[in-house]
């Protein structure tokens, strides 16, 4: 989800009469008759945070207060709904932890609805669902920039752990604020309030002050309730592993289409679109769309309709000698689904260099995001690889930091970078391509300091640098299938013939029924959003038809 800053004219403070909107009477009294009236005291709870899957609220007399606790526990109420206005925020639609609370300010008359009359609400009456969705979407920036109902990370912004878990709550747009160790007078006094000492860092301070010693990106997500709380004995009809562009676009079909679907991702939505900064070329965005913007606006759109969304679960391995299919996960339990949908997508590969794992999330990046170029603002960078995300980083990298060396091992980017990214790149005075060269260097102390690089032509360079960004290849995440499935030499899942090599009804079927594979993930892919996105909605009409078969 796109965080604006506090000047952009679609930040929440610019934009309140959209934020907190106050229905018509018209759609008022269309409204009503979806939830139960009820007359409620002043000072009654209406839900708190951490509960799951709340009722939403809509004030015909009174106030509700939305509130939070500062730091001495005291609640602190920061927005009143008046009559005409609703509760909630883009956790109504799933079943997270909500991150804040709610009261009656006075005696109120209420209508209440569930969340099935909440659902039927914005299917049924289109008009006001846009005006709910928009409002949501707006509070939740509101949340982030204001870090009202969120945590403290306290450690050093360079750290590969402060790195790890900054990058997992922004990517799941969970407000936070992060107190720098290094520069902080605010985070030292913090260390000395809590007790702890900086080799003990980073720490997660959760609203009731309790500390979490560097926990790992599955314990965050359980102590916060950004993941969902799985029932082994349920069988879906779909699950949909990955939430990259191709899992995204199935879970919003399916979804949409009725079909009971579950979207397990090991991470945060997006997969490595997630992490460009800019995406330019994808239909319908003149102007670009960050690959973390775009992912947010699916993951909503998918839980509009339904889907149920488990992230920070991965699937670790999947009995496939039985039917419904049962996925195993990372924590213990199963998911079961009728059908399966493999969206597991690509990662990057890692240069072969002896001290590379030393400097990985301390200097060696993935991800060229907002976050990333404020680590080494003023300095240069290193950007290895040839493709669109190379391309994309470098441009996007240029803006801030003193200068963006890209490491190729070809003749130049022509032939695998789009023509409007090798056009920036030339017309750049901050960037420099160096083609038929390969890194040979890395050095630092507790961070990657500097990087050097060998030429076909003889050249050796050494570079002081804040950042190496490898962005090189692409390797399949399908190890978890193990033998379920025929993959290519290469790993990558073989679509459109059976086990007997026959071709199936569908191209993205693959050797086992009801087990379909899209976007990167699958062998002969093109490496696009665009084509992702297409394969994970065409995908569902094949679903359709194995859960359905017509008869003969």
């Amino acid at each position: 989800m796109a965080i604006p800053s506090e000047n952009d004219p679609s930040s929440p403070q610019n934009r309140r009469e959209q934020t907190f909107p106050q229905l018509s009477e018209d759609m008022a009294s269309r409204l009503v008759r979806y939830g139960v009236e009820e007359t409620v005291p002043a000072g009654t709870i209406l839900f708190r945070r951490g509960d799951r899957q709340s009722d939403c609220f809509f004030v015909i007399e009174g106030r509700i207060d939305i509130y939070d606790f500062d730091q001495n526990g005291e609640p602190v109420v920061f927005v009143e709904h008046g009559p005409n206005q609703f509760t909630g925020e883009v956790n109504q639609f799933s079943e997270r932890q909500i991150m804040v609370s709610a009261r009656t300010g006075v005696d109120s008359r209420l209508v209440r609805l569930d969340t099935r009359s909440f659902r039927r609400l914005i299917t049924g009456e289109p008009d006001i669902g846009e005006v709910i969705m928009r409002a949501f979407i707006l509070r939740r920036v509101g949340l982030l920039q204001t870090g009202q109902g969120g945590i403290t990370l306290l450690g050093s912004s360079h750290a590969a752990d402060t790195v790890r878990l900054r990058s997992f709550l922004i990517r799941n747009a969970y407000p936070h604020r992060l107190l720098d160790t290094d520069v902080d007078d605010e985070a030292r006094h913090m260390i000395e309030g809590f007790g702890l000492t900086p080799s003990e860092c980073p720490v997660v301070i959760l609203p009731d002050r309790r500390v979490l010693h560097c926990p790992t990106t599955t314990a965050l997500a359980d102590e916060l309730g950004i993941t969902i709380v799985l029932d082994s004995a349920h069988v879906h009809d779909v699950a949909v592993i990955g939430a990259g562009p191709a899992g995204l676009a199935a879970a919003v079909y399916a979804a949409s289409e009725g079909l009971d679907t579950l979207v397990l991702e090991a991470l945060a939505p997006g997969g490595q679109a997630g992490t460009s900064s800019k995406i330019e070329n994808y239909l319908g965005f003149p102007t670009g769309i960050s690959g973390q913007a775009l992912a947010g606006r699916a993951q909503v759109q998918a839980m509009k309709f339904g889907a149920h969304m488990a992230m920070a679960r991965t699937v670790t391995g999947m009995d496939c000698t039985r039917h419904p299919y049962r996925l195993l996960l990372d924590d213990g339990t199963t998911a079961s689904a009728r059908a399966v949908v493999v969206a597991t997508g690509a990662r990057y590969r890692k240069l072969d260099h002896l001290d590379y794992e030393r400097f990985e999330g301390q200097g060696i990046q993935y991800a060229a995001t907002a976050m990333e170029a404020a680590l080494c603002a003023g300095q240069e960078v290193v950007v290895v690889g040839g493709g669109n995300s190379a391309g994309q980083a470098a441009v996007f990298l240029a803006r801030t930091v003193a200068h963006v060396h890209i490491i190729v091992r070809g003749d130049g980017l022509a032939a695998t970078m789009s023509d409007y990214l090798v056009q920036r790149i030339e017309q750049s005075p901050r960037i420099t391509l160096h083609p038929r060269c390969q890194i040979d260097y890395l050095e630092g102390d507790t961070y990657l300091r500097e990087v050097g690089w060998k030429c076909a032509d003889g050249q050796s360079v050494r570079v002081k640098v804040g950042s190496l960004f490898v962005m090189i290849g692409a390797e399949p995440n399908t190890a978890w299938l193990h033998d379920c499935l025929d993959l290519d030499r290469k790993g990558f899942v073989l679509t459109g013939r059976d086990g007997d090599g026959y071709a199936t009804p569908s191209p993205y079927a693959t050797t086992l029924r009801g087990v379909f594979a899209v976007g990167d993930v699958r062998s002969g892919s093109i490496k696009r959003v665009a084509s992702s996105v297409g394969e994970g909605s065409v995908v569902v009409q094949a679903i359709h038809r194995f859960l359905n078969p017509s008869p003969v």
